[in-house]
């Protein structure tokens, strides 16, 4: 696909942080040409890109990998019975929910440590170090021992993994945003930004589809016995191939040039929390429906087909399936939407539709036909998609370039884990308090809410150059008026 390119950015801004290229950008509509004549972005060449966007996507078809590996409906039950008593409290399906949450409490941690890191060493360094780790842990569950064979050590160590996992990942999708924000050329963020979404939904699909096939290849019993190893045991060689295709990349010409011209924070942790606190409440407001609606979709809802609606269990991971495959078939050229529109009207559309559809759409499903159930679910994916698909080009641009891994990190994960990890758990506690299964829709209808308030908020940065985008509006130097000198005589 070709990708045009033109000159590189002048160093030096003509207003703001003389360190940050271009100066700071002007909220509002997307940027014509004319708003940016002399920038199209990083500069580098459309080869270096493509390899930047593959190493980027790769990391994040790896976590997304674990979780259709890890919330597969029938994975969900043996997790929790292969590394826990048979007497154990809750449902196993409520046990494995409880692991994924718990992982989600390291990731604030992951995101302060590794997302500043990427501010001070450099972005590809940092995500060297995440994909490894990710795709580590995701292999010592397929080699860890069972409860069976050391008892309550099993669920400790697969709990130890986890939080290494949630670590890790912390600093994992932050990054990798922005590399593909800073490679990018301007115009073509948004199209370029959606890849990486892709790289999610097909990363769950491998992970549940690969699940699928092991359990219709293998008995019942070897599948509990042996055969739920195997996906697991697939993420070490994805790691690898990733790592490998992130040590083929430069650094982001963005960092680079902030680096030539001396403009790295000193603390890129204490001047995001002093410089950039509004809008990192802002991208925790909108992450919050983000996360909602996605660990909804991705996470939550292959079981409470099962569990709740009593769809069989191959019957709901083929409609999951196929689901997001439709929502592959459109995120790219979504994305490519937003760069001609603007990011925020998809994101008012997408929040908009929550409010309003969430309930049909659960409705649709309890009929308990098959037909039903696949319409209701395309609902809510066919509304999550429009976010997912601007995402990766939003919000790399809300935060200047000194300071934008680590913001990103910081807001995007501490949102994740108070509303990501705990959905599944929140959702299905409250399922079997109520006895009600609209719940999912409730919450959802809750976070399109609070989302629409920080949407609103936001400057729109589609056509603003990357290295102006963050920058605050600059002040006008007040006129004072001349005095009318009369003179004398």
């Amino acid at each position: 696909m070709p990708i045009s390119m033109s000159k590189p950015p002048r160093a030096g801004g003509e207003s703001g942080d003389p360190t940050e290229p271009g100066g700071p950008a002007e909220p509002g509509g997307p940027a014509g040409p004319e708003d940016s004549p002399a920038d199209e972005g990083s500069g580098a060449d459309p080869a270096a890109v493509k390899k930047a966007v593959v190493a980027s996507v790769m990391g994040n078809c790896i976590e997304w990998f674990d979780f259709g590996v890890f919330t597969a409906g029938v994975m969900t039950s043996i997790i929790g019975t292969v590394f826990f008593p048979e007497d154990a409290a809750g449902s196993a399906t409520l046990r494995s929910f409880a692991l994924i949450a718990a992982a989600f409490v390291a990731r604030p941690f992951g995101g302060l440590f590794f997302g500043p890191l990427g501010d001070r060493l450099g972005r590809r360094r940092v995500l060297a170090a995440t994909i490894l780790l990710m795709s580590g842990s995701t292999f010592c569950i397929g080699i860890l021992p069972g409860y069976a064979t050391i008892g309550v050590a099993a669920p400790i160590l697969l709990l130890l993994v986890r939080l290494v996992q949630g670590f890790s990942t912390g600093g994992e999708y932050g990054g990798a945003a922005t590399v593909i924000a800073e490679y990018a050329p301007t115009r073509r963020r948004g199209f370029l930004g959606s890849f990486l979404e892709l790289g999610t939904l097909t990363g769950y699909i491998c992970g549940a589809g690969l699940v699928l096939a092991v359990d219709l290849l293998l008995s019942r019993q070897a599948m509990h016995s042996w055969g739920w190893r195997v996906p697991f045991l697939i993420a070490l060689p994805l790691g690898l191939v990733g790592l490998y295709l992130r040590s083929r990349i430069e650094d982001t010409p963005a960092f680079r040039q902030l680096e030539r011209a001396g403009g790295k924070a000193r603390s890129p942790l204490r001047e995001t929390l002093a410089r950039n606190r509004p809008m990192v409440l802002n991208l925790i407001g909108i992450v919050f429906l983000l996360n909602v609606a996605d660990y909804t979709l991705l996470t939550f809802m292959p079981s409470y087909l099962t569990d709740n609606l009593a769809t069989g269990e191959i019957t709901a991971q083929l409609i999951t399936i196929g689901v997001e495959l439709a929502m592959i078939a459109v995120i790219v050229p979504l994305g490519a939407l937003s760069d001609r529109i603007g990011r925020r009207p998809l994101l008012l559309a997408a929040a908009a539709g929550f409010l309003v559809l969430s309930w049909p759409a659960f409705a649709l499903m309890q009929t308990g036909r098959a037909l039903g159930v696949a319409a209701g679910y395309a609902i809510i994916g066919g509304l999550l998609v429009p976010m997912l698909a601007v995402i990766g080009a939003t919000f790399p641009a809300m935060f200047p370039t000194r300071v934008r891994y680590g913001a990103f990190a910081i807001g995007y994960n501490v949102s994740t884990s108070l509303f990501g990890g705990t959905c599944a758990v929140l959702v299905g506690s409250l399922i079997k308090v109520t006895g009600t299964n609209y719940i999912p829709a409730y919450y959802l209808m809750l976070a399109a809410v609070v989302a629409l308030v920080p949407i609103m908020l936001i400057p729109e940065t589609a056509g603003v150059p990357i290295q102006r985008a963050g920058q605050p509006r600059p002040r006008r130097a007040a006129v004072r008026p001349r005095r009318l000198d009369l003179g004398t005589g």
